[in-house]
C-alpha cells in the first residue's frame, strides 16, 4: 500500500465509522419514539431491549451504509481539497481517479458484503427484529391498579380500590370480581383493607384482605334464587393469589411471519415468483373452462329416433311437461340471469387473480431490492468522492447538508418507485432501478466536473458568469440602439 492510499484511508475511516454510527443511532431513535407507548412500561427486562436494539441495527444498516459512504467521501475529499492536498497531489501528476482508487474498492467490497448481507443476514434480522417487537407490542403493560378504577388486565378478575397509599402496597376498600369460571359476577369479594405483593419472582400477585366478606351464588341454580342459594363468608383474614404470566413476554412462532417478502431470500423470492406465475396461469385456465355452462345452445331434434319414441305413450307426456315448463320463462329473463352469473364469477376471479398480481409485484420489487440497495453504495461513494473534490470544504458543515440532500433525494426516488411499481404505472425493473438510474447519472456528471478541475460550487465563479451574461446583455443593446 503506497502513502498516498494511506492518506487517503486514514481520512475516509474515521469519518465513515463515526456517521454509520450516528445514522444506526439516528433510525433507532426513530424506533423508539414511533413505538414508545408500545415499547416502555411492561417490565421485560434490559436484555428484551438490547436484542431488539441489536436486530434493528442489523435491520437499518442497508440505509446507514450509502449514506455513510456519502458524507465520509464527502469529508474525506473536501478536507484534502481544503488542506490543498489534493491539488499537491494533482500537481504531482497524480490523476482523480488514481486518487479516488482506495475508496473505490472499499466501495466495492461493501457492496459485496451488503449484497450477502441483504441475501442472507438480512431475513434473518427482519424475522428476528419484527416479531420480537411484535410480541412486545402485544405483552400487556405492568400492573398498575388505579384508585376508583375496575382494572382488567388480570385475566379472570376484576379488581377495584378505593384508595391507594404511597407505599403502593397498602389498599383501602377492595372489590374483587372473580370471573375465572366464566360464570358471571357470581363470585365476588369485598375487603375493609388488604396488601398487595408479588413472590416467587413476580410470577404470582397476592392480595391479602382483611375483614371482608366473600360472596358466591350457586352456578347451578340459574337466576331463580332463594336466600339459600348464596353463600356468605365472613373472614378476618384471607388471600386470593393471580398468576401474572398474562404479563410475561410470549414468543410467537416465526413461521407466522416467515412468509412475507422482506423476511426470504432470492431463491425463496424467485421460488415464490414461480409459484404465483402459475397459480395465476391456473386461475385464468380456469376461468375460461368454467363459464362454458353459462352459455345456452339450442339444438334441432336428433332425427326420426325422438319421433319414434315420442309416440309412445310415457315419452310423449314427459314431453309435453317439458315444454309447457320451459315455455312458462321467459327467454329474455333466462339470458339475464346468465350473464349476472358470469358478471359475479368474473368479478369474483378478477379480485383473486389481482390480490396475487400484487403479491407478485411486492415480491419481484423485492427481489430486485436485494440488488438496488447493494450497489446504492457504489453509486453514494459516485456522488461523494467528486463532490468533495469540487467543493473542498471538509468537517460536519457543507458536506452534511449536501448528503443529507442526496439521500432524500434518493429516499423519494425508490419510495416513488416502489409505488409506481406497485400500481402497475411502471414495470417492477424500471421503479426498483430508478433511484440508481438518476443518481448514477448525476454522480457521472460531477465525476466530469472533477476530472476537468471545475468550479462549480466557488463563488467567484457564479460572479464572472454573471458579469459575462450582462456584457452580452450591454452589447446587445448598443447593436439593437
Amino acid at each position: 500500500m503506497r502513502k498516498i492510499d494511506k492518506l487517503v484511508l486514514k481520512a475516509f475511516w474515521g469519518p465513515f465509522v463515526l456517521t454509520t454510527l450516528i445514522v444506526i443511532f439516528i433510525f433507532l431513535l426513530r424506533l423508539v419514539l414511533f413505538y414508545f407507548a408500545d415499547l416502555f412500561g411492561k417490565d421485560l427486562g434490559v436484555g428484551v431491549y438490547i436484542e431488539l436494539f441489536f436486530y434493528f441495527s442489523l435491520i437499518t444498516l442497508p440505509l446507514a451504509l450509502p449514506l455513510s459512504v456519502l458524507l465520509s467521501s464527502l469529508m474525506t475529499f473536501g478536507k484534502l481539497g481544503e488542506n490543498f492536498e489534493l491539488t499537491a497531489l494533482k500537481g504531482a501528476g497524480i490523476s482523480i481517479i488514481r486518487i479516488f482508487r482506495p475508496i473505490l474498492l472499499i466501495a466495492i467490497m461493501l457492496s459485496g458484503f451488503m449484497f450477502w448481507f441483504n441475501n442472507v443476514a438480512m431475513p434473518w434480522a427482519n424475522l428476528k427484529g419484527w416479531g420480537l417487537l411484535y410480541d412486545i407490542k402485544t405483552t400487556k403493560t405492568t400492573l398498575n391498579i388505579k384508585e376508583g378504577i375496575f382494572y382488567s388486565d388480570l385475566p379472570g378478575y376484576s379488581i377495584k380500590v378505593a384508595k391507594k397509599y404511597p407505599d403502593n402496597k397498602t389498599l383501602k376498600s377492595l372489590i374483587i370480581y372473580d370471573h375465572t369460571h366464566n360464570d358471571g359476577n357470581r363470585h365476588v369479594t369485598l375487603a375493609d383493607s388488604g396488601l398487595m405483593y408479588t413472590m416467587f419472582g413476580k410470577k404470582y400477585l397476592v392480595f391479602e384482605l382483611f375483614n371482608g366478606k366473600d360472596y358466591m351464588e350457586d352456578a347451578d341454580r340459574g337466576s331463580n334464587l332463594d336466600a339459600s342459594d348464596l353463600a356468605v363468608h365472613n373472614f378476618k383474614k384471607s388471600k386470593i393469589v393471580m398468576s401474572l404470566d398474562a404479563f410475561d413476554l410470549h414468543k410467537t412462532e416465526e413461521s407466522q411471519f416467515s412468509h412475507y417478502e422482506i423476511m426470504r431470500d432470492n431463491f425463496q423470492l424467485q421460488a415464490d415468483e414461480d409459484s404465483l406465475r402459475k397459480i395465476m396461469s391456473n386461475m385464468k385456465l380456469g376461468f375460461i373452462t368454467s363459464i362454458g355452462p353459462n352459455f345456452m345452445y339450442f339444438h334441432k331434434p336428433i332425427g326420426q329416433s325422438i319421433k319414434m319414441l315420442s309416440n309412445t305413450q310415457w315419452v310423449s307426456k314427459r314431453l309435453k311437461k317439458g315444454l309447457a315448463e320451459k315455455s312458462t320463462r321467459d327467454p329474455m329473463d333466462i339470458a339475464i340471469q346468465q350473464v349476472q352469473n358470469m358478471q359475479t364469477f368474473a368479478q369474483t376471479n378478477l379480485t383473486a387473480l389481482e390480490t396475487r398480481q400484487d403479491k407478485l409485484k411486492t415480491t419481484r420489487l423485492e427481489w430486485h431490492k436485494k440488488f438496488t440497495t447493494s450497489l446504492a453504495i457504489l453509486v453514494m461513494f459516485l456522488i461523494g468522492a467528486p463532490l468533495g473534490a469540487i467543493i473542498k470544504k471538509g468537517g460536519f458543515g457543507v458536506p452534511v447538508v449536501v448528503a443529507v440532500s442526496f439521500f432524500i433525494l434518493m429516499y423519494i426516488l425508490t419510495q416513488q418507485g416502489d409505488k409506481m411499481a406497485k400500481e402497475g404505472k411502471v414495470l417492477v425493473e424500471i421503479g426498483a432501478w430508478i433511484s440508481n438510474s438518476v443518481l448514477t447519472l448525476i454522480g457521472m456528471y460531477f465525476l466530469k466536473i472533477a476530472l476537468n478541475d471545475s468550479r462549480l460550487f466557488e463563488s467567484d465563479f457564479y460572479r464572472v458568469l454573471w458579469d459575462r451574461v450582462k456584457g452580452l446583455k450591454i452589447l446587445q443593446k448598443k447593436y439593437s440602439s
